[in-house]
């Protein structure tokens, strides 16, 4: 019989997370949690629990200031090793406040990208010390061209999907890897302002296509995949028409 997958989701209240905690949990799975508000984690533990989650661990923390290898050996030590460490955190930000206040800038990076890269880094020494285990990371087509309405929030994610790849890269020949996850728009408390339209996807989508992708063999996932088709376009627009635009 095969032994339960230990997964360890960093911010674990993210919609998208918890749709792939869901899945998670109906296989058997073991689940360590984290995220600031202690309450939600409570409702979402007994929710996984009902789902089928063999064992559940809750750790109320801000994931952008946690001691990142202090909490995954922890964990890993009450799991006996991690088979996939979710990144799951962030915060989109007002892009006209970012423009004008410098201290909600450097929190933005902060949040985005320091503080990723830092849970990135542990987990990929984590894992290769295993030899196996999938390190799955939660970026944006953002971080595909900069645009004028949203490019801290793209810088921020460019720089993780560097950082990703890179990992991956490092990964290779260790037998454990990392997987990048680049959304479009998700229909999410995070975006509850925004105006839907057909390119928008539900967090339950994702929920499966962020589980598929810590399984298959892909370093890159486009979510969903006709994003990937959308942001090779855009890329290629000239900057002299592209600055027309109002993107």
């Amino acid at each position: 019989m095969r032994a339960p997958k230990r997964v360890l989701i960093l911010g674990a209240t993210s919609a998208m997370a918890q749709e792939a905690a869901r899945l998670w949990a109906a296989q058997g799975a073991r689940i360590g949690l984290l995220a600031r508000d202690e309450g939600r984690l409570a409702v979402i533990a007994d929710d996984l629990a009902t789902r089928g989650a063999s064992e559940i661990v809750t750790v109320a923390c801000d994931c952008a200031k946690a001691d990142s290898v202090a909490v995954l050996d922890d964990i890993a030590a009450r799991f006996g090793g991690l088979d996939i460490v979710l990144l799951a955190y962030g915060v989109l930000g007002d892009q006209t406040m970012l423009e004008q206040n410098p201290n909600a800038l450097a929190d933005l990076l902060q949040v985005n990208f320091v503080s990723a890269a830092l849970w990135c880094q542990a987990a990929s020494n984590l894992l290769e010390k295993q030899t196996f285990g999938s390190l799955v990371v939660i970026g944006s087509v953002a971080g595909d061209r900069g645009r004028q309405s949203n490019y801290v929030y793209g810088a921020a994610k460019a720089g993780l999907g560097v950082l990703v790849q890179g990992i991956a890269h490092r990964l290779a020949r260790s037998g454990a890897r990392a997987v990048l996850i680049k959304p479009g728009f998700v229909d999410t408390p995070m975006t509850a302002g925004f105006s839907k339209g057909p390119l928008w996807a539900s967090a339950e989508q994702l929920g499966k296509i962020i589980v598929g992708a810590a399984e298959n063999g892909k370093a890159i996932v486009y979510a969903p995949g006709f994003w990937r088709l959308i942001m090779l376009v855009i890329r290629s627009v000239p900057a002299r028409i592209f600055h027309k635009t109002r993107l």
